[in-house]
């Protein structure tokens, strides 16, 4: 996996999928400039935040999707108007423009993850690797019985390693059914392979609905870790790793 910095916005081709990692940790003018093109309800949620740092992470956040939306489907990232689903994901309004994309984002403390394919559901999740030292016990709660045992039968230094790679993987599912955490995490079943990698194991106990689907982890920084979900058999080789610039 290798985080690339494109000269010009690359094509989005059938069956890709596009990862870009931001860092959202950007001076007061260059946040000030992305504000710009965000629309006036982004910019009455930008300002209802009490902390300047959760103002500013949002402002990126949201301007940065506009400007990689507006690369992908010609169009002047201020155009774009969003609808919320009733968990508030944000998704294009249906007009007149016809486009298979679907996208999703998650952000974590200084960095945030996009990720882009066609036609198929997507979700994706990011989170900042800090200490868990109630890792167990929240696993025993909220995932599978497996899973749990996995947690609590490893090293006390790997468990927020693993509680987070299981957390990511189930989140980024749930975030492409458009459920988010008011979903099941104990329905999804992930195993984590020997090399690292994660895989569905089974939804709701079902093994075949799991093989519709395709996740993978990866690392969009130190002390971060992501996962991808997408509905569809998509390989590793058919995702491509971008940096916003």
């Amino acid at each position: 996996m290798i985080w690339q910095k494109p000269s010009l916005h690359p094509v989005l081709s059938k069956n890709q999928v596009h990862l870009w990692r931001a860092n959202l940790d950007l001076l007061t003018a260059e946040v000030d400039s992305l504000a710009t093109i965000l629309s006036s309800d982004e910019l009455e949620r930008a300002s209802k935040f009490c902390f300047a740092e959760h103002r500013r992470r949002f402002v990126v956040t949201r301007a940065i999707l506009r400007q990689l939306l507006g690369n992908y489907l010609d169009i002047s990232p201020e155009d774009l108007k969003f609808d919320y689903g009733n968990l508030g994901k944000p998704q294009l309004v249906k007009s007149d423009l016809v486009s298979p994309l679907q996208f999703n984002i998650s952000h974590s403390q200084e960095y945030a993850l996009f990720g882009f394919t066609n036609h198929h559901l997507i979700g994706v999740d990011i989170e900042y690797l800090k200490e868990m030292p109630d890792a167990v016990k929240i696993a025993q709660r909220f995932f599978s019985p497996r899973e749990f045992s996995l947690i609590s039968n490893s090293a006390i230094d790997e468990q927020p390693k693993l509680f987070f790679k299981l957390w990511t993987a189930k989140e980024a599912y749930l975030k492409a059914i458009g459920v988010g955490l008011t979903g099941s995490l104990a329905s999804v079943d992930i195993s984590i392979h020997q090399d690292g990698q994660t895989s569905l194991l089974s939804i709701q106990g079902d093994l075949i609905a799991a093989n519709r689907w395709s996740i993978y982890s990866c690392v969009p920084g130190a002390d971060y870790i992501a996962t991808v979900a997408i509905k569809s058999n998509i390989t590793e080789q058919q995702i491509v790793f971008w940096s916003w610039n």
